[in-house]
């Protein structure tokens, strides 16, 4: 019959990491990952929110947008919220202001 040998370690000198060094090691990579996740995803979709903004505030008379229902037109009132489109001869439209993608060209 075949048997089997088990290493045992004696004294102290062979001893693993301490449970203080396995905490700071697992803490830092909790750091660099909350650090990656901001960096990649929370700061950017805030540069892209304030650019929305931006751009949904400079809306004004004479500019040609696009809806988010993909309806081109042109601004011809706007108010607090809403922003009234020339979508064709004598068609004119209420759109929120929030539904704006996009400013195509600039007006006068």
């Amino acid at each position: 019959m075949l048997g089997v040998a088990f290493a045992q370690a004696t004294g102290g000198a062979a001893e693993g990491p301490s449970s203080l060094d396995q905490m700071l090691h697992m803490l830092a990579l909790l750091g660099i990952t909350v650090g990656i996740v901001y960096f990649m995803i929370i700061r950017p979709q805030q540069r892209k929110q304030k650019e929305t903004a931006a751009m949904l505030a400079s809306i004004r008379k004479g500019d040609r947008v696009l809806t988010t229902g993909g309806l081109f037109g042109t601004v011809v009132g706007a108010k607090d919220d809403v922003v009234v489109l020339k979508v064709a001869d004598d068609v004119k439209m209420e759109f929120s202001r929030q539904a704006i993608v996009q400013i195509k060209a600039r007006g006068e």
